[in-house]
């Protein structure tokens, strides 16, 4: 049954999978775990957003059975056999208002199809139409595409280019399930051009000339809204589907340059897709150049600390020949300023050293390790963050 899968999915599969293995990992251990108990919150969000879903198809909908709409059923059953489906799914009919679509599901270990009533209605004329469909939803099912394995690839799924790809290689292995379900390529590509033309219209339809559009796919911006699209053209789907083997047009080389700019955002598009990247960026830069900001103050700071190491030796080697508190900084000849600019304080009560830096005051407090060395501890006074502190100042310092 490998002929049933488009090959660039295996290939996108493998990359989508590991890449999105590796942004799982670097959220886990960046934020401590905070994801996995993020990703436990989402679950049980999807649990009960896929129960309500699942009610209302089984509520609302009409089972498929020997005894309900059995031509269907027998077509269904069918397709099962036909891609070697043993467990199978439950497959309803759901009023779509009109709607021509189909689509698979899944809740807690069971399988579900469900066709809307809109294509069931506009195959009514076409004996072998609904076979495409229902193919194409086992496709989804049969290739695991709604498993747990898609939400390990699901941060890479938004990776311009990447993600979209993935998408629309699926879409294509998934036409390939249905063509196995039809009668012949033409009978499949019957079924594909009613998402075109409507209910009535596909009719009328000829093929020939239907397939002559998809030469419009090569142009700039057709290429690029299929780059950034989850799904290829109808007339690229319905070639494929009439000749497997048959060329697709190619896509004009700079429509992948501004597709890189635009994250795959589903059925949303193009401009959501952008929306989505300047939030990143946003989110990103807000993170980032506090970060930034805090990291050219702690090496500022960082070397205060260390030229401002020689008056703290003369302060704490007064003290322990004198066994008392110097009255100021002049009375041992230490300048009230540093090389850098920065301004030296000595309170005479408790010896504690303020060096006013263009950043803030870092405040040096003495205190008396077990040998009766003086040793310095650093804080942040005021105007200093403490992400802003250094290294050295994070403890205890000579």
């Amino acid at each position: 049954m490998n002929e049933l899968v488009y090959p660039r999915e295996r290939t996108l599969g493998a990359i989508t999978l590991v890449i999105g293995l590796l942004i799982w990992l670097g959220l886990i251990i960046g934020t401590f775990g905070t994801a996995l108990i993020l990703l436990a919150l989402g679950f049980v969000m999807y649990l009960f957003v896929q129960s309500a879903l699942i009610a209302h198809i089984k509520g609302n909908g009409v089972e498929l059975s020997e005894t309900q709409f059995p031509d269907l059923y027998t077509q269904f059953i069918d397709c099962c056999d036909r891609l070697h489906i043993k467990n199978r799914p439950q497959a309803f009919i759901l009023n779509g208002d009109g709607g021509l679509n189909a689509f698979a599901t899944k809740f807690l270990g069971t399988q579900y199809v469900v066709l809307l009533s809109g294509v069931v209605d506009a195959m009514d004329k076409h004996d072998d139409g609904v076979r495409f469909y229902i193919g194409h939803e086992l496709g989804h099912l049969r290739m695991k595409h709604l498993g747990f394995v898609h939400l390990l690839r699901w941060p890479a799924l938004w990776l311009p280019l990447i993600g979209a790809a993935y998408s629309r290689a699926r879409e294509s292995t998934c036409d390939r399930h249905g063509l196995a379900c039809s009668k012949s390529g033409e009978s499949a590509a019957r079924a594909l051009v009613a998402l075109s033309a409507g209910v009535e219209r596909w009719k009328q339809l000829d093929i020939t000339s239907y397939l002559d559009q998809t030469k419009h796919s090569s142009g700039f911006w057709m290429s690029f809204h299929e780059l950034v699209a989850g799904y290829p053209w109808l007339t690229k789907r319905t070639a494929r589907v009439m000749n497997t083997e048959a060329p697709s047009p190619g896509r004009n080389g700079f429509a992948y340059l501004l597709a890189l700019f635009f994250p795959y955002a589903g059925r949303l598009g193009a401009g959501f897709g952008f929306l989505i990247y300047v939030y990143i960026i946003g989110v990103l830069a807000a993170i980032a150049i506090p970060a930034y900001q805090d990291y050219l103050t702690r090496a500022k700071l960082s070397a205060v600390v260390i030229i401002s190491q020689d008056v703290r030796e003369k302060i704490g080697n007064h003290y322990q020949s004198n066994q008392e508190i110097p009255e100021s900084l002049e009375v041992l000849g230490i300048p009230s300023q540093l090389v850098d600019g920065s301004q030296l304080s000595l309170d005479s009560d408790d010896m504690v050293l303020t060096v006013s830096t263009e950043q803030g005051d870092l405040i040096f407090t003495p205190l008396v390790d077990e040998q009766g060395r003086i040793v310095w501890k650093c804080i942040d006074g005021e105007g200093i963050k403490p992400t802003q502190l250094p290294q050295s100042c994070r403890g205890t310092q000579e």
